[in-house]
């Protein structure tokens, strides 16, 4: 057995969030080292929907043009809307709208620089892993963690080589699981999951037919499939040839994975693409079928000692809405800036306690808004007409850009106006005559964003971030500062005025805010960078 150097921070587990980390950690100088047990990224398309809050967080790493270029993200490009029809070639019974749920298409410019991306998630995953390979980020693949123990000064991994068996250990100063549902790490620190399973089984079967006629000039995210033979979904992989159509297995059908596989084979499963499509003699070549459970559950805690749980190890939520893989996103950016500051002596180790405490009050509220839109899909013979917003349930964009960190009350806040704890808003901004937003300020070192009467505050902020130790970026909004406020609403959509200041935090939270100077503008600055740092 041999001892590798330590490294700063080990990821366990190489698919979407594992390798989010990774990008965002390496992006602000962590080194880091990525462990997967499988011998090479995952070359199935799973899922495919970046929501706009993450588009966000992946365009300020400067990935957006490339994720736009994605050969799924250009065959899905006007993809929109559900719809419910008999079949694919057969009766439509109309659009599923709910007052909840914003389109694809829909306009979001008021509210975000960017939208929507449909791409197969292994497209995402190599343009992740590319990115953070150029970032400094370190992959080992065929890599599986035995075990981890840890102690005052780190954690110890003991990790076997898929290829050969043999056994190495690494040192790290901290770890984050990111290795899935079933995470083997959350088990071992003996974390339960807290919620429940059995909100519907399915079969994805993966398939390769000529539909472009049947489709026609219809460009739907997916189409809900209702007749006598199946139920399910078909979701278009390239609106033409490549397609899954999720089925759903009713308490008749078996019940382990293996024996749904059993009972489904390829030529039943070609039938059921038939029945879905509408057309008897298609011909179909089913590419792979994979059994799977919406389930609803949240890791009681996500942070054990140096250890920290993300993604699918830390909550799973039933797909309805997307929000799954987008939750899992954002727990890494959230945790990432972080660990960067304590890395870097900028921030007390306590700082990294409130990634529970802001992540997992966010995550249990996004579960029960997913499970909300699982129950409430639509039944056979239902039509699009719009109904009341059922009890419970947020709008999309409220949980897209509505969560608020706080110790207590209500996660979610339809309009947060520069509220400490939530998302800081985006304002389209001029510099130099070119059109930006706000939101491309954050990403980097903490900024304080001034009005067009900054008085005290560039001074007071040069002189609070010296004290501490610690970067502060200025940009004066309006006025004689470099970004000029077309529109004039900078201070009203930040909750402040033409004199006053706004802290944001470097993964574009708001921290801390004031409406005007007061005459200790220094000395009040230095208190609020300090409690941003835990300090």
């Amino acid at each position: 057995m041999t001892e590798q150097p330590r490294v700063p921070v080990l990821v366990v587990g190489g698919s979407l969030v594992g390798l989010s980390t990774a990008l965002f950690l390496a992006q602000r100088g962590v080194p880091c080292l990525v462990l997967e047990r499988r011998a090479g990224l995952f070359a199935h398309p799973r899922t495919r929907g970046v929501n706009p809050r993450s588009m966000e967080l992946l365009r300020a790493a400067g990935l957006e043009p490339e994720l736009r270029s994605l050969p799924s993200a250009r065959a899905l490009a006007r993809n929109s809307g559900l719809r419910l029809a008999r079949s694919l070639a057969g009766q439509e019974l109309g659009a599923f709208r709910e007052e909840y749920y914003r389109e694809v298409s829909s306009d979001l410019s008021a509210l975000s620089p960017t939208t929507w991306c449909l791409c197969h998630q292994n497209e995402l995953e190599g343009v992740l892993h590319r990115a953070a390979a150029r970032a400094g980020a370190e992959f080992r693949f065929g890599s599986e963690v035995v075990s981890c123990t840890q102690d005052t000064d780190g954690v110890t991994a003991l990790v076997r080589d898929s290829a050969d068996g043999t056994t190495s250990k690494l040192r790290a100063r901290y770890l984050v699981a990111a290795d899935g549902a079933r995470s083997g790490l959350r088990r071992r620190l003996g974390i339960p999951f807290e919620g429940t399973g059995g909100l519907g089984r399915f079969l994805a079967v993966r398939f390769r037919a000529d539909l472009a006629a049947e489709l026609g000039e219809r460009r739907f995210v997916m189409c809900y499939t209702f007749n006598d033979r199946v139920r399910g979904a078909l979701i278009p992989l390239d609106n033409a040839s490549e397609w899954r159509l999720d089925v759903i297995l009713g308490p008749d059908d078996p019940g382990t994975p293996g024996e749904v596989l059993a009972a489904f084979p390829p030529e039943r499963c070609v039938e059921l693409v038939r029945a879905a499509s509408g057309v008897p003699g298609l011909s179909v070549r089913v590419l792979d079928t994979v059994p799977w459970e919406a389930a609803a559950k949240v890791a009681r805690r996500f942070r054990a000692g140096r250890v920290f749980l993300v993604g699918d190890a830390a909550h799973v939520m039933p797909p309805s809405g997307a929000f799954g893989s987008n939750s899992g996103i954002q727990d890494a950016h959230c945790l990432a800036w972080k660990l960067a500051a304590v890395l870097a002596g900028q921030a007390s180790p306590g700082l990294l306690d409130r990634y529970d405490a802001e992540r997992r009050p966010v995550a249990a509220a996004t579960v029960r808004q997913a499970v909300l839109r699982q129950r409430d899909r639509p039944r056979r013979g239902e039509r699009g007409a719009r109904r009341i917003l059922p009890p419970g349930l947020v709008e999309d964009v409220t949980v897209w850009f509505g969560w608020h960190y706080t110790a207590g009350g209500d996660v979610w806040v339809s309009d947060p106006r520069g509220l400490p704890g939530t998302r800081a808003p985006h304002v389209p901004l001029l510099r130099d005559g070119a059109r930006c937003s706000t939101l491309e300020l954050f990403g980097g070192d903490p900024v304080l964003l001034t009005g067009p009467r900054p008085g005290p505050w560039p001074r007071a902020a040069w002189g609070a971030a010296r004290r501490l130790g610690v970067p502060l970026q200025v940009h004066g909004i309006g006025g004689d500062g470099a970004y000029e406020d077309p529109e004039g609403v900078w201070a009203k959509a930040y909750g402040t005025t033409g004199g006053g200041a706004v802290l944001v935090r470097p993964d574009g939270v708001v921290a801390w805010r004031a409406s005007g100077a007061p005459d200790d503008a220094e000395d009040v600055l230095h208190a609020a960078l300090a409690r941003m740092f835990g300090r």
